[in-house]
């Protein structure tokens, strides 16, 4: 459980790290990337200023880090399997960017996506949305206190896409899990939901869900959530991977680059 840090130079760190805590309870700040490890310890040497700087993590994985200044937060996302000489093929679909010009999720445009990349040969999907708290399930002056059923429930409630009532929205996604963790004074709201709809057109079972892990924080009246997922059937084999990604997913303070939810809400340039 013992953690070490050690800084060679100004852009040069070694990390080590031997856990046996659920990877939900791992933490990392915006320079220092605390990796994730289910065994033995790792050790990793990065250079890279880059926002997708390559990172090694054990001998399973190998992971690359995304920073996005404009939003001011980062996370890790699998890149390559070298034991089984495999590489993801991730494609940035879209680019991290304000979120008065990002993409609704739902029509009333509370919540959008700032940042998003899959991997369409895996069937992977890996974004970034952001948007207020619904106030059906979440009062802002209480949110020291809020629980995390009640922020996944004020999330999936704004994500849908389809035209239809909040309520009916709520019964595409049944919660599989739900907890919440405090790292670095920010609490992270963690949960684990299957989407019952069927992802794919061509998808022939009845029963094909679509898995999902995700992780939140609130900063400036406003849910940072990172949202992971794969088809059922994938899940045992890229399941693990994706949620050493949202175990990583951590607000940053803010840059001069920063730009906050509320300053030109409408605003689309």
């Amino acid at each position: 459980r013992g953690r070490r840090v050690a800084r060679f130079r100004k852009r040069f760190y070694c990390l080590s790290c031997t856990s046996s805590e659920p990877i939900f309870k791992a933490g990392h700040s915006r320079r220092d990337l605390i990796l994730f490890s289910f065994s033995s310890a790792s050790i990793v040497i990065f250079t890279s200023p880059d926002s997708h700087a390559k990172v090694g993590l054990d001998e399973d994985v190998k992971m690359a880090s995304l920073v996005d200044d404009i939003n001011a937060y980062s996370y890790l996302y699998p890149v390559e399997l070298p034991a089984k000489k495999f590489s993801f093929k991730w494609v940035e679909s879209r680019k991290p960017e304000r979120y008065s010009s990002a993409a609704p999720l739902s029509p009333d445009a509370r919540q959008r996506i700032v940042s998003e990349r899959v991997d369409m040969i895996s069937n992977l999907v890996i974004s970034v949305s952001i948007g207020p708290p619904n106030a059906r399930y979440l009062t802002p002056s209480e949110k020291n206190v809020w629980k995390a059923r009640d922020v996944v429930d004020s999330v999936l409630s704004d994500k849908s896409a389809l035209p239809v009532a909040t309520g009916q929205r709520m019964t595409e996604s049944s919660v599989l899990d739900t907890h919440a963790s405090k790292v670095d004074g920010n609490v992270y709201w963690y949960y684990e939901y299957l989407v019952r709809k069927s992802p794919t057109k061509s998808a022939v079972e009845s029963n094909l869900y679509r898995h999902n892990v995700a992780s939140t924080a609130e900063r400036d009246g406003y849910l940072y959530s990172l949202n992971a997922s794969t088809l059922s059937k994938n899940w045992k084999s890229l399941g693990p991977f994706l949620e050493k990604a949202v175990a990583s997913f951590r607000l940053l303070p803010p840059s001069e680059n920063y730009v906050p939810p509320y300053k030109d809400p409408w605003r689309f340039w």
